[in-house]
Formats: C-alpha cells, structure tokens, sequence
C-alpha cells in the first residue's frame, strides 16, 4: 500500500533541501526522496565562497549538510530511494521508487543536473582510470602528479585552483578565447604559481593502458596537433572535466513540458504545466545556476506548493 505525504519532494540538493526546510516549517508532512548523495553536486564541491553567510568553513560538503540537518530538525523526513516511475496524471501525484510507492498531495521535481561528459575517442574506457568529473572526490589520487582541467566555466576554474594543492601542476584547457567566470575567480587562478592556462585548445583523444597515460590536443588556431605524455617516473597523469551539466530529467519526459534541452520548463511561482508539480534548481529552465538560486527556488516551490495543496485539499 502507498505511503502518503502532503509533499514528496524528489531529489536533495540545495533546492531540494530549501523546499523541504520552507515545506516542513509550514507544517506539511515532508517526504525527500535521494537515489545518491544529499547535497547534490553542492555536496562535492570544495569551496562555495558566494553563498551569503557562508564564511566560517564555506564548503560544499558542510553546507550541504547543514541544510540537511536544518530540513530534519522540522520534521522532514529522507530516505535513500531511486524513483523510476512517477504519474502525475491524478489530483494525487503517485510516485513509486524500487521498492516502494507513495502518494502526494504535490511534487517538487530537484533532481539537478549532473556532469556533462567529454566526447573524445578514449573518454569512456579511461573515465575513472586518470579521468574525473570531481575535483573534491578524486584530488587525493593525483598528488604530485600533472594534471589538466577542461572547461572555462567557475566550476572548472575554482576546480583546477583547487586541484594545485595536490597535483605538481595544474593546466587549464579552454576551447574558447576568454572565460566564463567570475572575474574574481579568474585573477585569483593567474595568481597560483603552479597553474597556467590554454585557450582555444581542445582535447582530441586521450591514451592509455588501464590508466590515463597520453592526451592529444588540438590548438584551434594554428591546427597544431600535439600528443603530451605522462612523466616515465609518474607512469600517469589527470585530466578533470569541467564542460556544464546534463540535466536530469529523462523520467519526467512525456509528464511535464520540457524544453528541447531537456530542462523542466515552469513558471515564476516553479510550477510546471501539470498542476501541483513543481520544479526547482538546475534541471529547470532558468539563466543563472547556482546553489543561492537553486535555494531560492527550493523556497519559492514549497510556498508554491502549500498554497496549491490549501485551495486544493482543504
């Protein structure tokens, strides 16, 4: 039999987390559903400097887990279940996980976005082998050794900043001819003595025997196509990516409007074209990803949410 809430909120990152912590203090019976890590990609990231009060030990993992508490200590409830189907169809959302299924009054969809993987001949049979998507979870494996980040993002650039107290040395590869970030962020990696920096390169095809041994790049501007070896005594090196996100919103196709690249569109107050499901953080239409959005919407969805289920339910 189904296990009823007044919220089922689907993913816990910041968004996730906000709604729940607004939803719970509202007094609806809270449910977070998580098939990963709490905290979203917030959770693995090393340093979130721009998040308003987040001055004494501003990392993503302590953050994140701050929210989670903050959400339990008003009575939300989490629990580590993947969702693989959900009908929204009914006045009562359905949601049914693995081994479970449960019923809502409404739905907050913060499922995120994730990694976008870089499309070279290699790519796929190295990733995990001297390839990585997460500077904070794999940094530790490449200490002393030379390591390349691509991407012109903050991500990358806070990333590969991050990346020089472990690696001998760090270079930062972009295709473009400037860079995405904030300009802070940028000067304060030209300032880092073991991190340089090149622009319109990208990479061709990585190289290796069970592990990441040679990277071939391409300069865009002069065609030149150069193959850099792993140092013989290191026998590898890194190379981390850092090229935007893939929405994650492949099991609400075909459930709510979603625009051709793939993110949930919603309105001003997060609802999407299905009434009383709503839609917060990175995987929604939207200009500015960052985990301060990605909590604001998190608010505005559970708001949204109470007044939808009390003009609905009540």
């Amino acid at each position: 039999m189904a296990e009823h809430f007044d919220l089922v909120i689907i993913g816990s990152g910041p968004a996730g987390l906000s709604s729940a912590l607004y939803a719970s203090r509202g007094k609806l019976k809270t449910l977070v559903l998580e098939k990963g890590q709490n905290g979203g990609q917030a959770a693995i990231t090393h340093l979130i400097e721009n998040y308003p009060g987040a001055i004494e030990d501003p990392t993503g993992p302590k953050l994140t887990q701050r929210m989670l508490e903050q959400a339990k200590n008003f009575g939300t409830e989490v629990r580590k279940e993947e969702v693989v189907e959900v009908d929204f169809s009914g006045k009562e959302k359905v949601i049914k996980c693995k081994d479970n299924e449960y019923t809502a009054k409404a739905v907050v969809i913060a499922t995120g976005a994730t990694p976008r993987k870089l499309d070279a001949p290699g790519i796929k049979e190295l990733s995990g082998k001297g390839i990585s998507y997460c500077a904070t979870c794999d940094a530790d494996f490449f200490k002393g050794l030379e390591v390349y980040v691509v991407g012109g993002g903050n991500s990358a650039v806070e990333e590969a900043i991050y990346l020089t107290k472990f690696a001998r040395q760090v270079h930062i590869v972009h295709m473009l001819d400037n860079f995405q970030c904030e300009n802070i962020t940028l000067e304060k990696a030209k300032s880092v003595p073991n991190l340089d920096i090149r622009l319109r390169t990208v990479v061709q095809e990585v190289k290796g025997d069970g592990i990441l041994e040679s990277i071939v790049f391409k300069n865009l501007d002069t065609n030149e196509v150069y193959e850099v070896e792993a140092d013989e005594e290191d026998g590898t090196m890194g190379l981390f990516v850092f090229i935007g996100y893939q929405p994650q919103t492949e099991l609400f196709k075909g459930k709510v409007e979603i625009n051709q690249y793939g993110y949930i569109v919603a309105g001003e107050n997060t609802e999407t074209s299905v009434p009383g499901v709503f839609v917060a953080g990175d995987c929604r239409v939207k200009e500015v990803r960052q985990v301060i959005t990605a909590a604001a919407d998190g608010a505005v969805s559970a708001i949204a949410a109470e007044k939808y289920i009390s003009k609905e339910f009540e």
